[in-house]
């Protein structure tokens, strides 16, 4: 039945984490926006091409540049025929204004330029510029009869007038004798215009474009466009949303795949917790979300979003590999769904190695700040880097990159809050919660000190034994030494009763009898995780509370109570600790060190033989109780930690010189 349950059980936690990669590569693919992309090619022009020959695989025109097409429309609308008709209003704009004129001489050029006829202003510059040689039809009914501009009055001429008529602006007076027709010469002009050819040239399938090395000219590079503008349009002759979709979400899944195949040889107790994978879908699924966004508002931005964070996160909660990794499948997953996908990938590599690399021995939240100064000083280089090794010179540096690299580095300033915020969504700790919590001088450790001295010594000195332990056979010794110092808390709320705090002489077990004795002792236990609640300790280090004294009873009453009852006819529960036992290498390490510290420091005598055999009389004792069958001990660690714990005992327990009386 337990197999069946355990079957059962693992079944489902790989369900659960297929479902969970298979939801978060859906949300990454629908976060980002879908639109249709041929195939860009990285070149610039008066730089070396620097990928293969380049030859047309299909037939395409090369088109006029927009400067040259303008100088051949302007051409076309100069040389346009401009249609006119004759106005059928007065020569006068207003009766008022022509009262106005007194002069007989203004008079008499007014009627001169009426004579001779007045043409409207072209007053847009779609019609093309007024010129004496431009060609122009005066129509009558159906029949046109051709002039030219300059047989006519223009506008500009009437400004010329002006020192004729003592500053008058004769514009302001007149109606033109003939007004522009515009309908006809729109359709003269989009005559025209449709015959423009905008292709300077074709280019037939299988010419070479630009080969490896070549400089690319100014004529190459409008072949490259050409041929990236021809393969953008057929791309989006047969593109297919659902399709595209469909494409990156099985690119995203076979790069969680492949996260997941490297979990799994390497480092399968991330995959053994569910919140481990939790936390390391949404860490991604929130890079992504921040990715989607700037694409959508300013794809040239996308170097802003602080990626750092993503390998910052996974190193602080997990070590330097498969921080890596993980940082690694992010920027796969997301290269495909940005624009400049090499750009994107060579920057955040760089970037997340140096960030996991700075992060190595964080302490101090302090050293968050360096950690921006590294990701800021990294993109910066990748920045100038590469401008010189294509333009060669500072002059194409952008200052508006650099800023946005600075942006980038104060925003992954996030990482610090969020590693906070982790802890509590899926209760692990990062050594930095770890290192606030080994000082001594915080309110948990002051108030053990306070109330219960003998267990605050004992604590510390059982911290520094298993720590050096953990650190010789491989562990967290950091959490080792923190779970170490918390182990006895619950001896807080009743230090009288541990034999380490009574320094009275008096002792409260001697009014009671040994199942309430034994009661007091073991009750520590879950007093201990009730002041851990109160105190807010992370989980891990709750578990040393729960399990160092695993299932075993408690040694000196329980032999007590056998003496009174032979045939063991009393509650062994009473007597029994609540457990569970050990099932990692620092709880197990963290329950001898406590058993053996507390044994060497009653014996009475602590010679060397003494002292060995106590040590071996423990372990082989927590041994033959099956107490350390769950963690990953070895028999070859057992042994270590056997050598190991006599040395120290012996340095902490040695014999001293005694010294001679001196008489006075």
């Amino acid at each position: 039945m337990g197999k069946i349950l355990s079957g059962t059980v693992r079944r489902l936690s790989l369900i659960y984490r297929i479902l969970a990669m298979i939801v978060t590569s859906l949300l990454i693919v629908l976060m980002f926006p879908h639109e249709g992309g041929a195939e860009h090619y990285d070149y610039k022009v008066g730089a070396p091409w620097r990928g293969a020959d380049l030859t047309a695989p299909f037939d395409f025109a090369v088109l006029k540049s927009a400067e040259d097409m303008k100088a051949e429309e302007d051409k076309e609308r100069g040389e346009a025929i401009l249609y006119y008709k004759k106005a059928e209003s007065g020569k006068w704009k207003a009766e008022s204004e022509e009262r106005e004129v007194e002069s007989v001489r203004l008079k008499r050029l007014i009627d001169s330029v009426h004579r001779v006829g007045y043409l409207e202003t072209l007053d847009d510059e779609a019609w093309g510029p007024e010129g004496d040689d431009r060609r122009v039809v005066v129509l009558e009914g159906n029949v046109g009869h051709e002039y030219r501009m300059g047989d006519f009055v223009t506008s500009s001429e009437l400004g010329e007038m002006m020192e004729k008529t003592g500053g008058v602006r004769l514009d302001s007076l007149l109606q033109p004798d003939y007004v522009l027709d515009r309908q006809r010469t729109a359709l003269e002009l989009e005559s025209r215009l449709s015959q423009l050819s905008y292709t300077s040239e074709l280019v037939m399938a299988g010419e070479r474009i630009v080969g490896k090395g070549e400089v690319v000219t100014e004529e190459k590079g409008r072949r490259i466009a050409a041929l990236e503008a021809e393969e953008q349009r057929r791309f989006m002759e047969g593109f297919n949303v659902w399709g595209q979709m469909a494409g990156q979400l099985l690119l995203a899944m076979i790069s969680f795949v492949a996260l997941y195949m490297f979990l799994l040889n390497t480092r399968h107790r991330i995959l053994e917790d569910n919140r481990r994978v939790l936390m390391v879908l949404v860490t991604v699924l929130m890079a992504a979300a921040m990715e989607a966004m700037m694409v959508r508002m300013a794809p040239e931005w996308v170097l802003l979003v602080p990626m750092c964070v993503v390998p910052i996160l996974m190193r602080v909660f997990f070590d330097m590999r498969a921080a890596l990794y993980i940082h690694l499948t992010t920027v796969i997953v997301l290269a495909n769904l940005v624009p400049n996908s090499f750009e994107f990938i060579f920057y955040q590599l760089v970037t997340g190695m140096m960030s996991i690399i700075a992060v190595r021995d964080l302490e101090k939240r302090a050293q968050f700040f360096v950690l921006a100064a590294v990701i800021f000083v990294s993109y910066s280089l990748i920045y100038t880097a590469g401008v010189l090794s294509q333009d060669t010179n500072f002059d194409s540096l952008q200052l508006e990159r650099y800023l946005i690299f600075f942006l980038n580095a104060v925003l992954t300033l996030l990482a610090y809050p969020l590693i906070y915020l982790f802890e509590r969504l899926f209760g692990m700790t990062t050594a930095l919660t770890l290192m606030e919590l080994s000082s001594t001088n915080n309110k948990a450790m002051r108030t053990l000190s306070r109330r219960a001295p003998g267990t605050f010594q004992h604590s510390v000195q059982v911290a520094n034994i298993a720590e050096d332990l953990v650190s010789e056979l491989g562990g967290d010794a950091l959490l080792a030494r923190v779970g170490a110092l918390y182990h006895d808390i619950g001896k807080i709320r009743n230090p009288i009763y541990f034999t380490e705090n009574q320094t009275s002489g008096f002792n409260p077990h001697d009014e009671l009898d040994n199942e309430e004795s034994a009661r007091m002792i073991t009750s520590h236990v879950t007093d201990g995780l009730e002041e851990a609640r109160k105190y807010h300790l992370p989980a891990e280090v709750q578990d040393f509370i729960r399990t160092h004294h695993g299932t075993t009873v408690t040694g000196y009453f329980y032999a007590k109570e056998l003496e009174k009852h032979p045939d063991g006819d009393f509650d062994i529960s009473a007597f029994r600790y609540p457990g569970p036992r050990p099932y990692s290498r620092e709880t197990a390490i963290v329950m001898i060190v406590d058993t053996v510290e507390a044994a060497c420091r009653s014996l009475k005598s602590h010679t060397k033989e003494n002292t060995d055999a106590m040590i071996d009389k423990l372990i082989d004792a927590k041994i033959a109780a099956g107490q350390l069958d769950n963690c990953p001990l070895s028999y070859g660690d057992i042994a270590r930690v056997r050598k190991i714990l006599k040395e120290k005992m012996m340095s902490i327990y040695h014999v001293r010189v005694e010294y001679p009386k001196v008489e006075k």
